[in-house]
């Protein structure tokens, strides 16, 4: 009896949800430049302005441009996997979807709880940003009234001071998103228009008024600094000085953070059913977007430290700050302009897409069903925009924006590694009578989707035990230790093995406009960047987000599991994967 009831608990989270398109599908309006433009806009923010100078202050130095070049290594391996769902799945709410009908259920009630919790946090941490250069233009006016204010009654976990302008920013968009506002692909395209045109003139200041000492500054120059500066309380510790100050360490603690910066690219594929092709103009707006960000991100980090000794940099305000430091005072205003239209470009693509993934996930009952609610004249969403708009308001009043960054990356980087374990997990193929490694059949059956699943969680629980390995004693492992270097090689080994088993295995033969490269490798690369990036992260980090999944977990298993959709559905034989999506997709384009 316990047995049965077991068996049908664990069939409940691994329910997978066949794919319905709809009969009408909304007017599709965007095209491929349309999706770029959405992608940059989003991606383009509080990463760009605010985070290079906390980066490159504390964490990196000059080394910042390595750290986004880490960062965007691994997130192009994790957005082919977005871009071959995204052209598979043309639905909102696609990455929680594709992780649905791919994986099961409560794989994709993780990966949407903590989708909600990236953009929660991107919303407040641009809002706090916002604040924060506004604040610099007037003067730091507001900022000074608010810490005279409130500063001795803030529990030490918490800001300074209650940031009352950047919940008021979040609300009112709340609000014009209740109102039935709708975003605007031109007003996106003008804010990116100036945003490129700032972020160029900060990248050619910083060649020309950029100096190569400041790529190899000493403890002689840190000294000579002190002792001019009026505020030594201002300055950021020296390191070991030179191109790498914080080490080895730094760098990779600064690239897990750094994929805050590359927040915004997946919102292409949420575009789905506005887009005009989107089983082209998806791929395609995903990876031109990743492409230009890492330009943009190399080239203001590379002109910021250039610049300003990393020590010296206002992390709150670095761009300003760095043109007032070399005696461009007008400049300082430009860059504050672009800032803003930059963050209010951000701030749009952010909070409008929210609502999309919370309602998708109560239409299908693993959130309560009253987010789901359309309101008849407007037809939004008003119960998930309420809810998102009033989280994200909140922790934009009362946190500090780099304890946003932390948390929202070790949701980003779980996220992208749910992404590339659904693509692994997609090669199921084989016919029952083979062997593991040699395939006499090309049709997937459900045999051999149960061998590529199981190999492929048993690849993620070797790759989590060989990144914490690396992490916590990396310099041992290296140097031959007895015990600690064998067990790497055993790891790397069961891997190659686990590895080959799934390459054996034949791939759908489904035509798609774009396909992930590679296969297994390439996920598995994902996968294993990801989490040795999540393990860099501090224990407070890792405490905030256990809160997080425990609200979840709470909210799945005492509501989602018993009212999603599938819940009363018949039950389907398991299929494989690849047929579940071909057929669902063949049918659609025959209609």
């Amino acid at each position: 009896m316990l047995r049965q009831y077991v068996g049908h608990f664990g069939e409940k989270l691994v329910r997978r949800r066949p794919l319905e398109l709809r009969a009408e599908r909304p007017r599709a309006y965007l095209n491929t430049l349309d999706l770029v433009a959405l992608g940059v806009g989003s991606t383009l923010g509080a990463g760009v302005y605010i985070l290079t100078g906390e980066l490159a202050k504390v964490r990196a130095g000059p080394a910042t441009v390595i750290c986004f070049l880490v960062a965007a290594l691994s997130c192009v391996m994790s957005s082919l996997c977005f871009a071959e769902f995204g052209a598979r799945v043309p639905r909102s709410g696609t990455a929680y979807l594709y992780i649905y009908v791919t994986v099961g259920q409560l794989c994709a009630f993780i990966i949407g709880w903590n989708l909600i919790l990236s953009y929660v946090i991107a919303t407040s941490s641009v809002a706090r940003a916002w604040s924060y250069v506004f604040d610099n233009l007037i003067g730091n006016h507001i900022s000074q009234m608010l810490q005279e204010t409130f500063s001795l009654q803030m529990p030490y976990f918490l800001d300074r001071y209650p940031d009352f302008f950047a919940l008021g920013l979040v609300l009112l968009l709340t609000g014009l998103q209740v109102l039935g506002t709708r975003e605007s692909a031109l007003v996106n395209k003008v804010f990116m228009g100036i945003n490129f045109l700032v972020l160029s003139f900060i990248i050619l200041s910083g060649f020309i008024k950029g100096d190569l000492h400041n790529w190899k500054l000493t403890e002689q120059d840190y000294a000579l600094d002190t002792s001019a500066s009026s505020d030594t309380s201002s300055l950021g510790p020296l390191g070991s000085g030179g191109f790498v100050p914080f080490d080895y360490e730094g760098i990779l603690h600064g690239a897990a953070t750094c994929f805050y910066a590359f927040l915004g690219f997946d919102s292409i594929a949420t575009r789905g059913e506005e887009a005009l092709n989107p089983d082209r103009s998806i791929p395609l707006g995903i990876m031109i977007t990743l492409f230009i960000c890492f330009l943009v991100y190399f080239g203001v980090s590379a002109s910021l430290t250039l610049m300003v000794p990393y020590y010296l940099i206002h992390p709150e305000s670095p761009f300003p700050q760095a043109f007032l430091h070399v005696g461009w005072d007008a400049a300082r205003y430009v860059v504050i302009v672009g800032t803003l239209c930059a963050l209010t470009s951000s701030l749009l693509g952010i909070t409008f897409t929210m609502p999309r993934l919370i309602c998708a996930m109560a239409e299908d009952g693993l959130l309560f069903r009253r987010l789901a609610w359309i309101h008849d004249c407007t037809g939004t969403p008003i119960m998930a925009i309420v809810a998102s708009g009033s989280l994200a308001g909140i922790m934009a009043l009362l946190f500090e924006f780099r304890d946003l960054v932390d948390l929202v990356s070790i949701g980003t980087l779980l996220v992208y590694s749910l992404v590339a374990l659904s693509g692994l997990a997609d090669i199921e193929r084989r016919p029952l009578e083979s062997s593991l490694c040699d395939p006499i059949n090309t049709i997937p059956t459900r045999k051999s989707g149960q061998i590529v699943y199981g190999c492929a969680f048993l690849l993620v629980l070797l790759l989590t035990i060989l990144s914490l390995v690396l992490a916590w004693w990396p310099s041992q492992v290296f140097s031959g230790d007895p015990v600690l270097t064998p067990v790497a090689v055993l790891l790397l080994l069961l891997i190659t093995g686990v590895t080959v088993i799934i390459w054996r295995q034949p791939q759908s033969p489904t035509h798609l406009y774009f396909k992930v490269p590679a296969l297994p490798v390439l996920p598995l690369v994902s996968i294993f960047l990801n989490i040795y990036l999540m393990v860099q992260m501090t224990s407070g980090a890792w405490a905030q987000f256990g809160v997080w999944m425990v609200i979840g977990f709470t909210i799945y298993f005492g509501y989602g599991i018993r009212h999603s959709l599938e819940e009363n559905n018949e039950p389907q034989p398991p299929a494989s994967t690849s047929q579940t999506l071909d057929q669902n997709i063949s049918g659609h384009e025959s209609s």
